[in-house]
């Protein structure tokens, strides 16, 4: 006999359940878990690392007696084997991001170094092409600090700040302004420029260079894996096989008020 899921007194019949999944809109979220648990299958833990994995997910659940765990066992309708591998999935992928990206990092960052480099920057905007100009001409001959006269004239947020900006990731500068920021020295003050709507004059008070540490490792990982995972379930198709008698064959076209 197939099993049956039971949610209070509704019971859920297992043809029922791909639709169910498709109409809340799981199925997706499904097939992303089914690629990962593939993808990990190999994956193995020593007895070490798997001990001290469960330990620290029982302990971060607040899971302290064995009643406890069977409560949870009960309620996720799991047994033992497969609880274990929910509070060792972590590590198990982390170990899979590592051993398909680890030795690819190096040259991974250097492509992305700078979308990851910091600058502190001031900046300057009006709306008024010859304030820009006067202003520009004050900052650079020592009349006036880039401070002042972004606190008296900037017609931006940034003017509460007397116009500093950052540590801010270059990549989310403005493109126009990020270019100028990566070719310029710190205190150079550049010319107002033409953005949009506005005069802007900017000067590099700060770059800083991203570093391939622990924390940068663990980022890049990520977004390889992301990128994989989005691949794999571009790649896999996913579809309801069978007949659904709650859906008549021809559908009548939704309405669009």
């Amino acid at each position: 006999m197939a099993s049956l899921i039971k949610i209070g007194d509704q019971t859920i019949q297992p043809a029922e359940l791909p639709h169910l999944l498709a109409g809340h809109k799981i199925l997706h979220l499904l097939l992303r878990e089914v690629i990962i648990d593939k993808a990990i299958a190999t994956i193995e833990l020593t007895p070490e690392e798997k001990a001290t994995t469960i330990g620290q997910f029982l302990g971060k659940n607040k899971l302290t007696t064995q009643e406890a765990v069977v409560v949870v066992l009960q309620q996720l309708c799991i047994t033992t084997e497969q609880f274990e591998a929910i509070a060792t999935r972590e590590l198990r992928i982390e170990k899979f991001k590592i051993a398909t990206w680890g030795n690819k990092l190096e040259q991974y960052f250097l492509q992305c170094k700078p979308q990851f480099d910091k600058v502190v920057y001031s900046l300057l905007r009006t709306d008024n092409s010859e304030i820009a100009q006067e202003l520009f001409f004050r900052i650079q001959d020592g009349d006036a600090t880039f401070a002042d006269c972004a606190k008296e004239y900037s017609q931006g947020a940034e003017a509460q700040t007397g116009g500093l900006i950052g540590p801010v990731p270059m990549s989310q500068s403005h493109p126009a302004v990020a270019q100028k920021l990566g070719t310029s020295k710190p205190g150079q003050v550049l010319p107002p420029m033409k953005l949009e709507n506005w005069y802007v004059i900017i000067r590099l008070e700060k770059l800083i260079g991203a570093q391939l540490d622990d924390a940068m490792k663990a980022t890049l990982l990520n977004h390889l894996f992301e990128q994989w995972l989005a691949e794999q379930m571009q790649q896999t198709p996913i579809s309801i096989v069978g007949e659904n008698p709650a859906i008549p064959s021809s559908t009548p076209a939704l309405v669009m008020s």
